[in-house]
């Protein structure tokens, strides 16, 4: 084989990579310096780490756990390459025997988490690290930048789920996302949350996402009449498709797709058909329904309309609660930017540190000590009654939703297929109390109860370190 076709061939195989090898080095400064001092001071013991949210946005009522399947790599593919050694020494910061100990550093520990797609709610840990201290603290960073965003745009996606009331939902919001990870790991959160497809080409490729879109108004610009522009791109297509019809005038555009429908019907069939319309700017609502009207007229009740332009879910709720005729909604810059809870109060913590419990007590900021499992009890009929957030050796009633992912260094068994993923999410979002899936503006409370034993043992913690002080 050449050169050129392994270069070509690497290529590929790079692409289709799930989860390419993580860069030690993105990191904050300080886990380095404190890993230092852990090593120069001998600090060996086993560490308890848990990463959960502290209070939810005002304009959630639950959070939706995403990115497993991503740590889970980042732990196992953690390494620091030479070229990552020779950088850190350069900075002349670090000791040599710190450096070289750095080069022998692989995580060996456990990992328990939420599967990804379950509900969760404050002061519950979604994932718990136990493992040296050293190689615990390095993880902090790296995991939080992962678990945070799918998290965040899961969640924001679930919304739009329940607001679509089982219309067909698409990400369109790749070009807003904040550069290239983020718009395809926002296509993978939003999946994972219920959305159908994305227009984003490299998530298809990468995680197997249905892929959909339509075309851009510079399509129709560039024609001499916007009929020719329907037919060359209804001629191209090898399978039925969405035509725009709102780059000048909608009623107008609605006709020639009919004209367009009535030829294909009179004529040797194309290659492909019309599918749909999409209407993207403007009066969604007033128009969707003349569409609606238009095309039943002429007996085209099997195509579909598809509306974006901004859309969101209290826009999507309103248009449904309406009685629009929409069959499908695009989502873009709302989804991917999850632009009214941006980022969430998610924290990484010590809980527990040689065999005892670690608290950290700052006000507004304040731990639950020790290594923790969440109980969820649900009614005869499945749905969400209450959690229980317990010490871990504690029974409690209810399911445990922590899960052991990861034991001495190595996944117990391979991620779920993403499609089994969005199966469970779509039933854990039906299971949720039907306050919880409104989207009103009013915080509806879910009950978490912190147990007394968890409760007694911070009190004690706080006693002891009011008499050191």
């Amino acid at each position: 084989m050449d050169d050129a076709r392994i270069r070509i061939n690497i290529r590929v195989v790079s692409g289709l990579m799930k989860n390419p090898p993580p860069n030690a080095l993105l990191t904050d400064f300080y886990q380095l310096a404190m890993a230092q001092a852990y090593f120069e001071s001998q600090m060996r013991d086993t560490a308890v780490f848990e990463l959960f949210v502290r209070r939810l946005p005002k304009s959630r009522q639950f959070l939706v756990a995403g990115g497993l399947e991503q740590a889970v790599a980042y732990l196992e593919q953690l390494r620091f390459t030479g070229e990552d050694l020779a950088y850190l020494s350069s900075l002349g910061k670090f000791s040599a025997p710190f450096l070289d100990h750095l080069g022998t550093v692989r995580f060996t520990g456990a990992l328990h988490a939420m599967p990804e797609g379950t509900p969760f709610f404050a002061d519950e840990p979604i994932l718990r690290v136990t493992a040296p201290i050293l190689e615990a603290q390095l993880l902090e960073s790296r995991l939080l930048n992962i678990v945070h965003f799918q998290t965040t745009i899961a969640s924001k996606a679930a919304r739009c789920v329940i607001a679509a009331r089982g219309r067909q939902l698409v990400d369109f919001g790749m070009r807003r996302a904040h550069e290239a990870d983020a718009g395809l790991f926002a296509a993978r959160a939003a999946y994972l949350a219920g959305f159908d497809a994305t227009a984003t080409v490299a998530a298809g490729q990468r995680f197997g996402i249905p892929l959909s879109g339509t075309m851009a108004h510079s399509f129709i610009e560039a024609h001499d009449s916007e009929q020719a522009a329907f037919r060359n791109f209804v001629r191209s297509r090898r399978e039925p498709t969405t035509l725009l019809v709102d780059t000048y005038d909608t009623e107008r555009a609605l006709q020639r797709v009919i004209g367009l429908a009535e030829e294909l019907k009179a004529a040797a069939p194309m290659a492909g058909g019309i599918r749909a319309v999409r209407i993207d700017s403007g009066d969604l609502a007033q128009q969707a329904r003349r569409a609606r009207a238009a095309l039943d007229a002429h007996g085209l009740g099997d195509v579909q309309i598809v509306l974006s332009g901004g859309l969101d879910e209290h826009q999507i709720e309103e248009l449904l609660a309406a009685g629009v005729p929409a069959d499908a909604f695009g989502v873009g810059t709302a989804l991917d930017v999850s632009a009214d809870a941006p980022a969430l109060d998610m924290a990484y913590k010590l809980e527990e540190y040689a065999g005892r419990p670690r608290r950290k007590s700052s006000p507004g900021k304040a731990t639950w000590p020790g290594a923790k499992q969440v109980y969820r009890e649900r009614t005869a009929t499945g749905q969400y009654l209450c959690d229980r957030v317990v010490r871990l050796e504690e029974a409690a009633v209810g399911r445990p939703l922590l899960g052991e992912v990861m034991r001495d260094g190595v996944p117990l068994a391979p991620p779920p297929p993403l499609g089994r993923v969005r199966e469970s999410s779509r039933t854990e979002l039906a299971s949720l109390p039907p306050a919880l899936r409104a989207l009103g503006d009013v915080p509806q409370s879910y009950p978490v109860s912190i147990s007394d034993a968890l409760r007694s043992l911070a009190g004690s913690l706080d006693s002891a370190q009011a008499r050191e002080s």
